[in-house]
């Protein structure tokens, strides 16, 4: 007796509408980006040469060959540790991987990868609360901005020059 085969046909795939790929405009975040990278690196870089530091002072002194429990070097560690943790994270926060625009909503993807969905981007207001120059730490201008709107709380990002462009913009310090 034959047993039946399953046979594939071959389908072609759906067409692609130009309305839902433009719907969904992302922007990236790369100055931003790159400007929280760079301001984490120097100071992790700072605080272990602090950290370096104390601890050849520590050594050099008299005394200070006893052992790391007893000189408190064991405590050192963990406080520069907890600094140097919080600190990264504190500074690579407010920079946003990048935002997706679409006709009825705007998504922040966060630098963690957590998605914070907003208002249309028409109905959003951003002031600029500091303009930082390009440089050593971006190559290209960043901003930082406050962002807030009809139903969404006040939030603070470390964005590249115009990313947030088809806002309501109000004039900040310069």
């Amino acid at each position: 007796m034959m047993t039946s085969r399953p046979v594939r046909i071959p389908r072609p795939a759906p067409p692609r509408t130009e309305s839902a790929e433009s719907a969904n405009e992302r922007r990236a975040n790369v100055a931003g980006s790159q400007r929280a990278i760079r301001v984490t690196v120097v100071y992790l870089g700072v605080l272990a040469a602090l950290y370096l530091a104390f601890v050849l002072y520590d050594r050099s002194v008299p005394g200070g060959t006893s052992s790391p429990a007893g000189n408190g070097e064991f405590l050192f560690t963990g406080i520069f540790v907890a600094f140097a943790v919080f600190g990264a994270i504190f500074t690579l926060h407010p920079a946003p991987r990048a935002i997706v625009v679409s006709s009825d909503h705007l998504t922040v993807v966060g630098r963690w990868g957590g998605r914070r969905v907003l208002p249309p981007l028409e109905s959003l207001s951003t002031r600029v609360v500091r303009r930082y120059p390009s440089g050593f730490l971006s190559g290209a201008p960043v901003e930082q901005v406050e962002l807030w709107g009809r139903g969404a709380t006040l939030h603070t990002y470390l964005v590249e020059d115009g990313l947030f462009r088809g806002t309501n913009a109000t004039e900040g310090p310069r």
